[in-house]
């Protein structure tokens, strides 16, 4: 699906196509388009003036504006969003397109991080637009945690993973605590944290908190309290919004450039990466956000073009896009943001 069907108003034969072609004109020049071109192209012969009062008659249905006194028309965001849902049609994918995306790809025996990172190039390179992936969450099972105190108001919690990887985080401890406290709190999480996730081990504590609140004193139950608000990283998302192909919308023309400096100033602060995947997960399939409909980017005036991708249970756990002006080649980027998030899908399904 690629969006919820905009209502299409009532329109006959010569303002459909009227309002088709200035739209494809658009988004191939991204110049306006005036009547005495459509004249051209019609399919039926009428005069200049007869298409200026069809545009007219767009204008004021809020599909067409015309960005300067005697110009032609470009497309308005509801007008974009009419012509995806009802003329728009969605090419299918080039050998091209594919061969570029899975060669790029190459090798995806390395980490998740570095595969997703390529894929991102992939995509960029292909759609010639800024592309953005959205890395699952990465829970390796715990092995084991330490407390480590640097100083009376800085601790260090290490955390060491089953696959070997080590993480080490550093957390303002609860005034007053001694190095017995962060022992017991160390001992207390030790003995359930083996093989649990930190998600998984944080409720299981949480739980045994509840039982045995008199088997621990108060300095080490808030030790414990705080260092799991550290390790969760609560309050923010610890997926990886990675983000490739920046200079390809940086190229574009200087009176867009601050709204394009704003969209990666939003994204470099992470700025409500949950958005991201919550807008993948509306719908099945290849979903399009032009400009204001876009709440993660509205304020860069842009369009998201986004699908999430799924693990071997069907469940989504991310999603890639590509972000560019609202003058894309929507039609040719579906089916390669479509392709792209099945390919993720595939890979990480193919990990287990």
């Amino acid at each position: 699906m690629i969006s919820d069907k905009t209502p299409i108003p009532d329109m006959n034969a010569r303002s459909r196509e009227v309002f088709r072609r200035v739209v494809e004109g658009y988004l191939e020049t991204g110049e306006p388009v005036g009547s005495r071109t459509l004249t051209r192209s019609m399919e039926e012969k009428v005069s200049a003036a007869t298409i200026r009062n069809v545009m007219q008659d767009l204008e004021f249905m809020g599909l067409l504006n015309s960005p300067h006194v005697s110009a032609g028309r470009i497309p308005t965001e509801l007008g974009l969003r009419m012509f995806i849902d009802g003329f728009m049609e969605v090419e299918n994918l080039k050998d091209t397109d594919r061969l570029a995306i899975e060669s790029t790809v190459g090798d995806t025996k390395g980490d998740v991080g570095s595969v997703l990172d390529k894929i991102g190039a992939a995509l960029s390179g292909a759609t010639h637009g800024a592309s953005v992936v959205l890395a699952p969450k990465q829970e390796a099972p715990v092995r084991h945690i330490e407390f480590v105190s640097l100083a009376p108001d800085r601790a260090l919690v290490v955390l060491v993973m089953a696959d070997g990887h080590v993480e080490n985080r550093i957390f303002r401890p609860p005034p007053g605590v001694t190095p017995s406290a962060m022992r017991e709190a160390a001992n207390f999480i030790n003995a359930l944290a083996e093989g649990r996730t930190l998600a998984e081990l944080r409720h299981v504590i949480e739980a045994e908190m509840k039982q045995r609140r008199r088997e621990i004193d108060v300095l080490a139950q808030a030790l414990v309290e705080s260092g799991l608000a550290v390790w969760a990283d609560e309050g923010s998302d610890s997926e990886r919004l990675i983000v490739r192909g920046r200079s390809n919308l940086l190229d574009g023309d200087s009176a867009d450039l601050d709204r394009i400096r704003t969209l990666f100033d939003d994204l470099e602060r992470k700025r409500d990466i949950a958005e991201f995947l919550e807008l993948a997960e509306q719908g099945e399939g290849v979903r399009i956000f032009i400009g204001s409909e876009n709440k993660l980017f509205s304020l860069s005036g842009s369009s998201l073009v986004v699908s999430p991708y799924m693990n071997a249970d069907r469940k989504i756990i991310g999603a890639v896009g590509v972000i560019g002006p609202t003058r894309l080649n929507y039609g040719r980027i579906v089916p390669i943001v479509d392709y792209t998030a099945q390919l993720v899908g595939r890979i990480l399904s193919g990990r287990g």
